[in-house]
């Protein structure tokens, strides 16, 4: 399935709209490993168009992965079957067919037996409702799951934060970024920050850089971006050996698209990072943005290395804490 292009706004607005079922009252944790959507139809139905429909958009390559990995790892239930176990999952897609349903359409909640949780019901009156008004919805259901993800993973961080990488960050962006345990700063001047949780066989990367806008140039074209992102990785990131540098992988080009979470308008690039010289690599995700002033390209950007692993839920943990990113002039008022 393509790599469906669409405004993150959209799922903003999915997520603005949701209701607490349970606002107020102490909620259990909810169950279920990262990643997982647990998807409440019958058998009949998950077996026919509706549930490969499902599958086609959640479980999708997740793109940009030197390995096929799904976006999300789907299990199902069958209505008749989903008692208070299930109602903990951290992810739910229910789906309600029933002709005797009052009104139908997609409806978004998030803490509804559990939290942090987040529940997407269709109600519809046929399958071919249901099917209809998935489709219609599938990329901002997909974004919604992701967002709740992300959410998590923020979360975390500013409960166990290295608050002491604020200061590098701020002193760059002007903004602040929310760092969990373990991170470390390797690295900082003027307009650049490396920050990484660095293991034994695993590598999380959040570099910060910034760099002057230049007159009568598209500067969120991908070209520049790319451009400006190789440059830069050349003086700040060298390799193991003498000579060797990251740069920007040509295998595969990178994408870009436009998104807006929070009020904040970015271009999001995804594509593959390499050492020059050497013979390691993996996906990088950045979001591009002008500071305050609109004198300066801000960019965020996130990379995994993981050779022995799966690296969907490592780039997912190192992405979102771009997503956490706010001006530090907003945290104080």
């Amino acid at each position: 399935m393509k790599y469906r292009i669409l405004a993150l706004a959209f799922a903003v607005l999915a997520l603005a709209g949701c209701k607490n079922d349970k606002k107020g009252t102490l909620l259990p944790n909810v169950s279920g490993k990262a990643g997982e959507v647990l998807v409440t139809i019958e058998r009949e139905q998950w077996e026919g168009d509706l549930g490969v429909a499902i599958r086609e958009v959640l479980a999708a390559d997740t793109p940009y992965l030197a390995q096929r990995e799904p976006l999300f790892a789907l299990s199902n239930v069958p209505p008749g079957a989903f008692n208070n176990m299930f109602k903990m999952h951290r992810n739910q897609l229910l789906i309600n067919i029933n002709p005797l349903n009052q009104t139908t359409g997609v409806v978004y909640k998030h803490n509804v037996w559990a939290q942090p949780q987040a529940v997407v019901q269709i109600n519809a009156l046929d399958e071919d409702e249901a099917l209809a008004l998935f489709e219609h919805d599938c990329v901002i259901i997909s974004e919604y799951f992701e967002q709740a993800e992300r959410d998590r993973v923020i979360a975390n961080a500013k409960l166990y934060e290295e608050r002491a990488l604020q200061d590098p960050v701020a002193s760059v962006t002007g903004g602040i970024l929310h760092f969990p345990s373990g991170y470390r700063c390797r690295k900082v001047t003027d307009d650049f920050v490396w920050i990484a949780d660095e293991k034994q066989y695993t590598n999380q990367t959040v570099l910060i850089y910034k760099y002057p806008v230049s007159g009568g140039e598209n500067v969120f074209s991908l070209q520049n971006i790319i451009s400006k992102r190789n440059e830069i990785m050349q003086s700040n990131v060298p390799g193991m050996f003498d000579g060797s540098y990251m740069t920007t992988s040509t295998a595969q080009e990178p994408v870009c698209r436009s998104l807006s979470y929070k009020g904040r308008a970015f271009v999001e690039t995804r594509g593959f990072w390499e050492v020059h010289g050497d013979f390691m690599g993996g996906p990088f995700v950045s979001h591009s943005f002008y500071s305050p002033d609109g004198k300066d390209i801000i960019v965020l950007e996130a990379f995994v290395y993981a050779p022995r692993y799966d690296k969907r839920q490592y780039l997912r943990q190192v992405e979102s804490i771009l997503y956490s990113f706010e001006w530090k002039k907003e945290e104080n008022n």
